[in-house]
């Protein structure tokens, strides 16, 4: 018989928030007519995020703030897109994006009916102070803000997931690990997490997310009201 569960923790871009929308909202709103198609540079910043990871996972590069890794990432694309001339105030507004996404809207509501019974925290790629901006934008009713800056390294490593669960004093099979990417549920499932799969079909555009989870996972549900609901909150 699996342990009681103790804790939910979640992954943040594009299980909760349409980090999509929002990136090419502000591209719109900070550079305008230069750049005519917000939402492709938004997947181009995008696309830049795990092989930028991959280089503090592998040990190139010592640990660094997510932040740090998207303001890399930016000026990278920027440079693609012959837009040198952005000047730094710009840049940095614009890397503060991340920090102004909007939550889907099953979220809120069913984070605040699962913590009637359940302690949550992010288990987020993001840096503590952009996990806050965004529990503070969306009413996020979190116990603690976890993830790669308390493990000092970033997903999939198992040390990000398992140090989220000891945070709670809970065993890996008393926490269950929530995200609408096949790949994070099952890299939380190696290191001992349960874990609940959340459709976000249309995470990358419409029809581009995850609709069902590809790999076995405890639980798989369309929405975290709907995971509420299993749980009988």
């Amino acid at each position: 018989m699996d342990a009681p569960l103790r804790a939910l923790v979640f992954d943040v871009f594009g299980t909760l928030v349409d980090w999509r929308g929002g990136i090419a909202r502000e591209v719109r709103a900070v550079l305008g007519a230069r750049v005519p198609d917000p939402e492709a540079f938004a997947d181009d910043w995008r696309a830049q995020y795990q092989p930028t990871m991959e280089r503090v996972r592998s040990g190139e590069w010592p640990f660094a703030k997510l932040d740090v890794l998207h303001r890399v990432n930016l000026d990278r694309v920027l440079a693609d897109r012959g837009l040198n001339d952005v000047d730094e105030a710009t840049r940095a507004e614009l890397n503060l994006a991340w920090h102004r996404l909007d939550a889907w809207p099953d979220v809120t509501p069913g984070l605040m009916r699962l913590r009637e019974r359940f302690r949550l925290a992010p288990c987020s790629n993001g840096n503590i102070s952009l996990m806050v901006d965004l529990a503070r934008r969306n009413g996020f009713p979190w116990d603690a803000i976890l993830g790669a800056e308390l493990a000092r390294d970033y997903k999939p490593k198992a040390v990000v997931y398992l140090s989220a669960a000891a945070a709670f004093d809970g065993a890996p099979g008393e926490t269950l690990m929530v995200a609408a990417h096949s790949s994070d549920l099952e890299s939380a499932a190696v290191a001992g997490l349960r874990t609940a799969f959340v459709g976000r079909p249309d995470e990358k555009g419409p029809g581009l997310g995850e609709r069902v989870a590809t790999v076995p996972v405890d639980f798989s549900v369309a929405s975290l009201i709907a995971l509420a609901e299993r749980f009988g909150v």
